[in-house]
């Protein structure tokens, strides 16, 4: 009994009543008090008060995996890159073509789950769990990026670049631009990757003009490289995590890239959120767990209480989330990390041919805390 102060340090817990009028923030602070609930407000308290807080000097990753663009999710994602809260983003490719729907003002509807879909099929509608839209939508995005790959750079180049002057065009042309990731990144210099570039639309049509003889391509490794040189340039590194996928680990992987294939001492990411249904005890859990990824050299081990997984849908957790880092948190200047690219892979470069760089850190031996 002694040590029970030890473990009864937390806030006690109180019923609240919510009030007419109490803003989201509001309500996370006083009713999200334990299960994941707490974790959700753990997360909103790490994200405003460590990630943005300018002090620590943050440079800020979102990934995303799932259909999460098609619900609607740009919104919140768009609302942190203008307050300078998201710095570059690693994406499946379906996520930010189905962005592209928005500011070529295709609509997309509300539907329902329970339908037949051999029906939908024969009229023309293409269902994504409850939502609905006409298969036009697919082929018109379709005809909009090939149309712009015609006007690109004939060449190799990182999914960055891709998407950025696939960014510009909608800026030039889209009739809703403002509804766009793709297009708003490309307007405030914010990189977006895809850690696998063939596995969507924007992909297949990429591949269809190599057939008519078109000489672009996604290069992964320019991927790789610029990602790592992000990563090594901040002082300290970020991340938020919705859903998990391969954007969740071609994020992590930044910091093994450094210290087991490159010999740079780095110690590991600093702050992780990551909201999913997924649970580790299956082998599902992209990248496991923050405690696991410290084993790999991926995670600061100083600052693993600087993580939170939250259980929930990102679809319900992620907006609650974004909505208290605006109530919050004031904005940050944007980096424009987009025109820094080859600057920070040239740092990069140098620093792995330099003599001077400390080589072949095993991960347990990382940085100090920076607390």
């Amino acid at each position: 009994m002694a040590h029970q102060e030890h473990f009864l340090q937390g806030p006690r817990i109180l019923p609240h009543r919510p009030a007419a009028g109490e803003t989201v923030a509001d309500l996370i602070d006083t009713s999200f008090q334990a299960y994941n609930a707490g974790r959700l407000h753990e997360a909103c308290r790490l994200f405003v008060e460590r990630m943005l807080d300018p002090v620590q000097d943050v440079t800020i990753c979102l990934t995303m995996a799932g259909a999460l663009t098609p619900a609607g999710l740009g919104g919140p994602i768009m609302a942190l890159m203008e307050r300078g809260a998201i710095d570059f983003m690693i994406s499946t490719g379906a996520n930010l073509y189905h962005d592209i729907h928005y500011a070529l003002n295709f609509a997309l509807h509300r539907g329902t789950f329970d339908l037949d879909d051999t029906v939908l099929y024969r009229e023309g509608i293409i269902r994504i769990y409850d939502i609905l839209f006409a298969d036009h939508v697919l082929l018109d995005t379709d005809a909009f990026i090939r149309e712009t790959l015609r006007r690109m750079p004939n060449r190799p180049m990182s999914s960055a670049e891709l998407h950025y002057h696939l960014g510009q065009r909608l800026l030039e042309v889209g009739v809703r631009p403002e509804d766009s990731v793709v297009a708003q990144a490309a307007r405030w210099g914010v990189p977006i990757y895809t850690s696998s570039p063939g596995d969507s639309s924007i992909g297949m049509n990429v591949a269809r003009q190599t057939l008519e003889g078109g000489k672009i391509t996604v290069d992964p490794m320019l991927d790789v490289n610029e990602t790592t040189a992000i990563v090594h340039a901040a002082t300290r590194n970020g991340v938020i995590i919705l859903g998990g996928g391969s954007p969740k680990n071609f994020y992590l992987q930044t910091q093994p890239q450094l210290w087991e294939v490159l010999g740079i001492k780095k110690g590991g990411h600093d702050y992780f959120i990551q909201i999913t249904t997924d649970t580790p005890h299956w082998g599902g859990l992209s990248g496991a767990t923050p405690s696991e990824a410290v084993s790999w050299g991926k995670i600061n081990p100083d600052l693993l209480r600087d993580t939170v997984v939250v259980y929930a849908d990102v679809t319900i957790a992620f907006p609650l989330l974004a909505a208290y880092a605006i109530s919050r948190a004031a904005p940050r200047p944007r980096r424009n990390l987009y025109v820094r690219r080859d600057e920070l892979v040239a740092n990069l470069r140098r620093a792995f041919t330099s003599p001077h760089e400390q080589k072949h850190t095993p991960p347990g031996t990382g940085h100090d805390s920076h607390l």
